[in-house]
């Protein structure tokens, strides 16, 4: 079993912003599932997929970012799961806009959602999905920057991001970490080897 934790705030507010897009990596995968991510289970709406014969949780902690470790936690302890077993996916400032980054363990790198689950579940040593938002022009200051919107030019390639992230997750639990990492830890613009990725359906 995998849980996949998407990052960001609840409610409309927040929907379209830059830190919110690990919660828009989850949604795509549940979209891909026809699942809906709508059960509260310890402060987070979950859903249930399969992907390649695995048992995936889908989790959007429903606190404020800061505090999103809570639920994490409680899950990891209610599915009896270890830190391995978590994908986090989130946004990350120092990626190029549209680059992914898969990554095992790490330090928090100044986001205070992976600051709060390291505290809480007891260690950094769990994979990451990185989302790259790109740097804040000069003078912003950088909590403005993922709070606000994403720009028109983003907004026509996010889906294109969103369905890269949702494969490099499909291919995390098919094939493995290691596995995805080589397959998607590319340069910018390239595009993934070859290797589709398994078909999502709905758990029993």
């Amino acid at each position: 079993m995998l849980l996949l934790v998407g990052l960001g705030n609840p409610g409309a507010r927040y929907a379209q912003t830059r830190h919110n897009a690990g919660f828009r990596v989850v949604d795509r995968v549940a979209e891909r599932a026809g699942v809906p991510i709508e059960k509260k289970l310890f402060g987070a709406l979950v859903g249930e997929v399969d992907v390649a014969g695995r048992k995936v949780i889908l989790v959007q902690p429903q606190q404020f970012m800061n505090v999103s470790g809570q639920s994490v936690a409680s899950l990891m302890g209610f599915y009896k799961l270890e830190r391995a077993s978590v994908v986090v996916a989130h946004d990350d400032m120092d990626l190029p806009f549209g680059r992914l980054r898969l990554r095992e363990g790490g330090g928090h790198g100044g986001h205070n959602g992976i600051r709060d689950i390291q505290r809480l579940c007891g260690g950094n040593d769990f994979p990451r999905l990185r989302v790259g938002v790109g740097r804040p022009p000069e003078g912003w200051d950088p909590a403005d920057y993922v709070l606000g919107s994403w720009s028109p030019a983003e907004t026509r390639e996010l889906d294109t991001v969103l369905d890269r992230a949702a494969d490099a997750f499909e291919s995390i639990a098919r094939d493995g970490l290691a596995r995805a990492m080589n397959l998607y830890n590319l340069a910018e613009g390239s595009a993934p080897a070859a290797g589709a990725p398994a078909p999502l359906r709905r758990s029993a």
